[in-house]
């Protein structure tokens, strides 16, 4: 697992992939914070607050996550290198763990860009005041747990997929039905009580309560099922191709 997982760090490094996901990220964020004229425009809002920032860095990590995850089999499977993966003494956890860790940091890289944010917000506090460093953790920790349901949800598109076009849409599809389909279904009231249940299916509902500052162990639990829940799905696939 760890030969896997420095390969895949340093492709990732070395193609500059990991730099340039981290700084459209980083970029397309300021530029909706403090340039465009929109609702989420801090000066606009009059707010010294990243609520628009954890509202739009989801729909991001959305698209960005799947770009980043789309390879990781998929590519293997079509250059012929994941049967020879197969015949190595290494376990099929360890080759899942191997391409998944590495995403995780690159996330990592790519999240550690907007701390700048946070700094620039303290020159607009009123004298006397204090920014609330806990929500911004709670945010913070809400946009890595969904980062990393991503990951897993790419990782098993990947394993799936026979190419990786194939692997991209089906990621992206996977991450938006999962964060927002649910909401959305819901927010019509078509199932009567049932609509209560249907939104705690969706990642959204579980991550705005991190953004409100409420770290619920019941929301932390969600978002490692789901993640595990696709690695499982991703370690079913593997396997059978094996």
């Amino acid at each position: 697992m760890i030969k896997i997982f420095k390969k895949e760090l340093a492709g990732y490094f070395s193609s500059y992939m990991a730099y340039v996901s981290a700084a459209a990220f980083s970029l397309i964020c300021t530029l909706f914070l403090w340039f465009f004229d929109n609702d989420f425009n801090i000066f606009n809002s009059g707010n010294a607050s990243l609520s628009s920032f954890f509202f739009i860095a989801p729909w991001i990590l959305l698209f960005m996550i799947p770009a980043l995850t789309m390879r990781t089999l998929a590519e293997e499977e079509s250059s012929g290198t994941l049967q020879w993966l197969f015949t190595q003494p290494i376990r099929i956890s360890g080759i899942i763990f191997g391409k998944f860790l590495p995403v995780l940091i690159v996330i990592l890289f790519a999240l550690l860009t907007t701390f700048g944010f946070i700094k620039t917000l303290e020159n607009f506090v009123s004298e006397g005041q204090q920014l609330d460093y806990g929500v911004f953790f709670s945010g913070y920790l809400g946009l890595f747990l969904l980062g990393c349901s991503f990951a897993a949800i790419g990782l098993f598109a990947s394993s799936f997929a026979k190419n990786q076009v194939a692997a991209y849409i089906l990621s992206v599809f996977l991450c938006f039905v999962l964060f927002y389909a649910f909401e959305s279904l819901a927010s019509y009231n078509l199932l009567g009580s049932s609509d209560y249940f249907v939104q705690k299916l969706g990642m959204q509902v579980h991550y705005q309560q991190l953004l409100k500052g409420i770290v619920d162990t019941r929301d932390l639990v969600y978002f490692v099922v789901i993640t595990a829940l696709f690695l499982g799905l991703t370690h079913y696939n593997l396997e059978s191709k094996k």
